[in-house]
């Protein structure tokens, strides 16, 4: 790659933070997006609620990533906590993709980040990104997400909509608490475990998101998720194998429904996602298999 100016939106999230050391790493002028005003030339400030965007400051950039949103699992679904949800992601890409639209010369790429939540539950059926969007809070989320961008694609920006599987980090994410758990010898399946998980490494969601900005053929959804999802059982079994440690407490639906309210049922859903264009775009996994991208977080 030759050095580009790439802004992110989301730079102090689980894979924003990962990306910005990549791209920082291999000479790039990173630009970060933030919520206050702008204190040196690599920051632009914003207002993702208030769908504000200080629009100069993303000129000059070849590509500009959105990975901005309120956490999914951070807190109990309430009312108040599910129109963050969706207004973190709504009212902010709108935001962004209105003002690379309005720019004289805009990007070559708007990344904008979505999720495989938009697929609801696929049961045992494997799913691409000609699938269908699903039924729910999440896919109804996600589906609008993904409209919002439509600003930029309108202005002719090719714009991408990565959909992200569960990443494998101890950095963050819902990883990031499975990791103490199973480490304690506390790990187990979730419910009957027979649900899929569509997971991806840390390396290799930020290895793709590159792809994306790199790859000019690619344009519209693409799933970013390992290329084999396995369900619930079978990476509990991996943890296990992986940390040395049983995996003897299982977590009964009952209780979660308890503990997690309406979010119990995407926990409990099953997705089997495979990232069929990302595959057929070149893109070579680093960690393909639940034991590497576990190995790779430790």
């Amino acid at each position: 790659m030759e050095r580009q100016r790439i802004a992110v939106a989301g730079a102090s999230g689980l894979i924003g933070r990962a990306l910005v050391r990549s791209l920082a790493a291999d000479g790039h002028e990173v630009v970060r997006l933030v919520r206050r005003a702008a204190q040196s030339a690599d920051e632009v400030c914003w207002d993702p609620g208030g769908q504000y965007v200080d629009a100069a400051g993303l000129a000059g950039c070849d590509a500009v990533v959105n990975l901005a949103g309120a956490g999914v699992g951070d807190h109990r679904w309430t009312d108040a906590y599910k129109k963050e949800i969706r207004d973190s992601r709504v009212l902010g890409t709108a935001a962004l993709a209105e003002a690379v639209a309005s720019l004289d010369t805009p990007p070559g790429v708007f990344v904008s980040g979505s999720a495989i939540g938009i697929y609801g539950d696929t049961g045992d059926r494997t799913v691409d990104e000609d699938a269908p969007p699903g039924d729910g809070f999440l896919p109804s989320v996600c589906m609008e997400w993904e409209e919002a961008a439509a600003p930029a694609q309108e202005a002719g920006v090719r714009t991408v909509l990565p959909r992200t599987g569960l990443v494998v980090s101890g950095e963050g994410g819902a990883w990031g608490r499975l990791f103490p758990l199973f480490k304690a010898g506390l790990g187990g399946r979730i419910g009957d475990g027979r649900q899929y998980w569509s997971f991806i490494a840390l390396h290799d969601e930020v290895a793709a998101l590159r792809h994306l900005i790199d790859t000019e053929s690619l344009s519209g959804p693409v799933n970013l998720t390992a290329p084999k999802p396995l369900t619930n059982r079978e990476i509990t079994a991996a943890m296990g194998r992986v940390l040395h440690r049983p995996t003897l407490f299982p977590v009964p639906a009952s209780a979660l429904r308890v503990a997690l309210g309406e979010m119990a049922g995407d926990v409990l859903s099953s997705q089997r996602v495979v990232p069929r264009r990302l595959l057929e775009s070149g893109f070579t996994f680093a960690f393909p298999e639940i034991e590497e991208a576990v190995r790779a977080a430790l």
